[in-house]
């Protein structure tokens, strides 16, 4: 990379190793090219060349390549190569027992990675419920996958009982456009069969009340919670705390929740009293807050479409000059900053010598925190199990891409504690 951006000039030992390397700027990087220059540039045979090969794949489980330094080192330096370029190859070829690769497995991941984002770009909708309808998988989870989906313009409409197949859906939203339905799949809780008979007996019309619902699919008491939780009877029921109480009532089948069809109203009085009993309901139930709502989304579905959790704490986040993830590539390289923001996942590489990266999301985007291992010893607990965090550090700017490298970090899970919230580790 450093070759490519220009950084680094890139020199050739001589010009069989440049007829090897040159596509890829004097570093080997398949496992082709060390074959080949074990041969042209060490004097291996075509067999050795391939002993070398598998000693390559096999050497960090089973050792294996000492018997090969001497030959490589030897070789080279006897056809006028120097001991420093000699030892930096084998040094290289030991590494690629944790990432070496055969070439076409270079072409195909590539031509992986170019449809996905050529398919991410034209069809951002139809990508993404491709994605949700996958999972469990790759790096990303529901949450950020919907929130990428929405900053790039997809509407992304709710797990809704009379709307939500089973998997995730496309709808119609213009002529050129299609939005994202959530499927009942997402809900935390809900059986494969409950969720399949929801979405069948749904062909014979919508559900009027959650006690048709009931009655005409038979789902159990768990699975009509966990709808309730996920607020997918928002057609049914004014919100989820209303929902829950109709689910809660339904054996009982209070009077105060019949149809209209079936509670017959014959007097005044009778009329006057469901008004005494819905207001003293309105009382016990009070509409959810905001929050709430939000931290029952992530609890049920493991996302939100109403605000991110980390806008309801802007304001006072602002008072300590923490600066949201869309203007760190406006800070000048080196700036010291302040961010906050939940951690969606942590990888610390074994090559990577005790360094642990970790991803961040706030409300405006991602964020790169960078953890050297001292400072990993110092805060053990909140690197590996903190799902809000703050972080204190400088900025990282080389080439488009920003990371924040950290030199002071604090849990701040409490703020959301009552949100459920897993982030995806590869530690």
């Amino acid at each position: 990379l450093a070759r490519r951006s220009g950084r680094e000039p890139t020199d050739y030992p001589s010009k069989d190793v440049e007829l090897v390397l040159k596509r890829t700027l004097g570093i080997p990087i398949f496992q082709e090219q060390v074959m080949q220059i074990a041969i042209v540039a060490a004097g291996f045979t075509g067999g050795e060349a391939d002993q070398l090969r598998r000693a390559m794949a096999a050497w960090k489980k089973k050792g294996g390549l000492e018997p090969f330094r001497e030959k490589l080192i030897d070789g080279m330096t006897a056809r006028g190569y120097t001991e420093e370029f000699a030892l930096r190859i084998y040094n290289q070829i030991k590494g690629f027992g944790e990432y070496g690769f055969p070439e076409s497995h270079s072409a195909s991941f590539a031509l992986l990675a170019y449809v996905s984002s050529w398919l991410k770009y034209y069809y951002p909708a139809e990508f993404c419920c491709a994605l949700l309808n996958s999972q469990p998988m790759g790096f990303y989870g529901p949450a950020q996958l919907v929130q990428d989906a929405q900053r790039h313009g997809v509407t992304v409409r709710p797990v809704d009982v009379n709307c939500s197949a089973v998997n995730c859906t496309l709808e119609p939203e213009d002529k050129n456009r299609m939005a994202l339905r959530l499927g009942l799949r997402l809900v935390k809780g809900l059986s494969s069969a409950g969720a399949q008979h929801v979405y069948e007996e749904r062909n014979s019309g919508n559900y009027t009340c959650i006690q048709t619902l009931v009655e005409r699919t038979g789902i159990n008491r768990s699975d009509r919670e966990s709808l309730a939780a996920a607020d997918a009877f928002s057609a049914l029921a004014s919100d989820r705390h209303r929902a829950f109480w109709d689910v809660a009532g339904y054996e009982e089948k209070l009077p105060l929740y019949q149809t209209a069809s079936e509670h017959v109203i014959t007097s005044t009085d009778n009329v006057a009293s469901q008004r005494d009993d819905e207001s003293e309901l309105e009382m016990l139930l009070p509409k959810p807050s905001e929050a709430q709502d939000i931290f029952a989304d992530y609890t049920s579905i493991g996302l939100t479409l109403r605000r991110h959790p980390l806008a309801l704490l802007r304001n006072h986040l602002q008072q300590y000059h923490v600066m949201p993830a869309s203007l760190l590539s406006t800070l000048r390289d080196g700036s010291r900053i302040k961010v906050v923001g939940i951690v969606t996942s942590r990888q610390r590489p074994q090559t990577a010598s005790g360094v642990t990266f970790m991803t961040l999301e706030d409300e405006t985007g991602f964020m790169n925190v960078v953890v050297w291992s001292t400072l990993y010893e110092q805060h053990r607990a909140a690197v590996r199990g903190a799902y809000l965090l703050g972080v204190t550090g400088t900025v990282q700017i080389s080439e488009g891409v920003v990371h924040v490298v950290a030199r002071d970090l604090v849990d701040l899970s409490e703020w959301i504690s009552e949100m459920t919230i897993k982030s995806r580790d590869f530690c």
